[in-house]
Formats: C-alpha cells, structure tokens, sequence
C-alpha cells in the first residue's frame, strides 16, 4: 500500500460524514459490539448457570446475566474497534467495521464504548452479585488493555494470553447462580482458554497477508503451515484433555462424557488435517479448523447443560 493510498483511508476516518438514516446509525453500533462474538457468550454462559444450579436455574437471573454479560462483551469489542481503527481500515477482512465507512465516529464508539462498560458492571452488580461484576470488569480491562492495547501489535503469543478475556464467561455465569468460585467452572475457563489458540490460529493464517500488511504478529501469519498446524495440534490435544476433567470433578454424567470423547476427537482430526495437509505443501484449508472449533465449543457446552437435567 503507497503512502497516498494509507494517508487517503487513514484521513477518511475522521472525514465529515454525510447524514444517514436512525436505522443505519443503530445498526451500526450493535456492529460495533460484533454479535457473532456474543452468541459464543450464549453458548458458553447459559450451560454453566444450569450445571452451577445442578438443573434450571431461576430464568430472571439468566435474562439479567445474559444482558449484563452482553453489554460487557459489547462494550470490549466497541472498545477494541476504537483502538484498532488504525489498522482496520487498511484489512479487507474489516474494511466494513463502522468505524472505518464512517458510520459512526470514533467520538461516538468511545463514548458507545464507556456506557456500555459501566452500565454493564451496575447492572451486574444491582441483578446478581458483586463478585459477577467484578469478574465483568476485569474481563473489559484484560480485552482491552492486556490484549489490545499491549499484546496484540506486539507478540505472536498475544491471542494465547489475551485470549483470558473470553475465558470470563464461564466464570460469571457460575458466580451469578453460587455467588462464588469453584473448581468446576475454572476447569472450563481452561478448556476456553486452551481452545482459543486453535480456534483463532486457522484465521489469521487465512488473512496471512492482511496481518502481514498492517504487522500484527499474529502466529498463523508469522510462521509456516506445518509450525502453526503442529501448534494447533497440541492446544487441540490439551483441549480435549481438560474437558475430560470436569467428569470427576463436577460428577457429569453419559451424555457429557460421550459428547466431550466424541466432539474432542473430531475437532482434534481436523487439526491433523491441517498438519498434515500444510506438511505436504497442500493448500490447508485453516477455515475448516475454524469453523470445525466453533461447532465443537458449541456442542460441549450443549451437552453441559442438557447433562445436569438427565438422570443418568
């Protein structure tokens, strides 16, 4: 990219934006908050409010958990957005963000931002406890500041160490329903935290070069197939291994025991395939290991929540 080309998309961001429709401008910000991030905050927030309950849990406090928990998510991504803007518009794979086609201002993603931080804190802390809340905020602070702020432009271990941010789910569901910690959803904050290098690694090596052209040092772009298939390999493994630990640990049951060997194992052969493919110099296809994560995660926490309601 010349530097006329970078100055013209750079100032564009800050450029007079012409009048759009209340429609447009309120899409825009719910974009802001990328809602495909959140409905993997359903996915991983709902089931562990049923296996802390030990069955179903009081439907107000999941409503209230769900809205303070998306608000918070809401409120790192719009954050994250801001602060990336930069090189946002320089990535095809985000060159539709608002904040780059100038649907929504950086004055008003950060003031978007900040609301959605403290009123999802209040509102945790006023629906279930202050300990749901606390973990709330310090998840907002680790998104933003440890992940994008510090580490992401820095290292290429950042999505491993950033990836905290999006073990806290798990944690707030279980402490809205209990009011405290236990080692049942710490087990499956390492199950996510283990399961995010593989989930993400496949993507940035899809957009090897829209990281390269912006030096983001994501791993998938800064090593060869083989070195990051053989990476995913091993977080695959170690995925599938502390799954298997909540069996004892938390009692589960047939059906949460089938489905971890099961989904576990078939998300584990994915990340052969990719080795193996990128070893024999064959195009990997890392967008089926990333797809292939998201429907595994899904399926776990699937059968966390249908596990605790079965007799058996």
């Amino acid at each position: 990219m010349d530097i006329k080309t970078t100055a013209g998309a750079e100032a564009s961001l800050d450029a007079p934006r012409t009048r759009q429709s209340v429609g447009t401008t309120i899409r825009a910000y719910v974009a802001l908050t990328k809602p495909r991030v959140l409905e993997l905050l359903l996915v991983t927030t709902v089931p562990v409010m049923i296996l802390a309950a030990g069955g179903l849990p009081n439907l107000w406090l999941v409503l209230a958990t769900v809205i303070g928990g998306s608000m918070s998510a809401g409120a790192a991504a719009s954050f994250n957005m801001y602060l990336d803007r930069d090189i946002d518009v320089h990535m095809k794979r985000t060159a539709g963000r608002p904040l780059v086609t100038g649907e929504v201002t950086p004055r008003g993603a950060l003031v978007f931002s900040w609301v959605l931080a403290v009123g999802s804190t209040l509102w945790l802390l006023v629906t279930t406890n202050w300990l749901a809340a606390t973990l709330s905020a310090v998840a907002i602070f680790f998104y933003v500041v440890i992940y994008t702020m510090i580490l992401k432009r820095r290292t290429e271990q950042n999505i491993v160490w950033g990836g905290i941010a999006g073990c806290f789910p798990v944690l707030i569901g279980w402490t809205a329903v209990t009011g405290s910690l236990a080692w049942p959803p710490l087990i499956l904050f390492a199950v996510v935290f283990l399961w995010t290098p593989p989930h993400y690694w496949p993507l940035s090596m899809k957009y090897k070069e829209q990281y390269d052209a912006v030096d983001v040092p994501m791993l998938g772009a800064t090593r060869n197939g083989s070195q990051v298939g053989l990476q995913v390999i091993l977080y695959a493994w170690a995925t599938l291994a502390c799954s298997l630990l909540l069996v004892p640990v938390a009692g589960m049951g047939l059906v949460y025991t089938v489905s971890a060997l099961v989904f576990g194992g078939w998300f584990v052969y994915e990340s052969h395939v990719l080795y193996n493919r990128a070893v024999k110099g064959i195009e990997p296809r890392p967008m089926r290991v990333f797809h292939a994560s998201i429907t595994y995660l899904t399926l776990l926490f699937v059968a966390i929540a249908v596990d605790p309601l079965l007799p058996f």
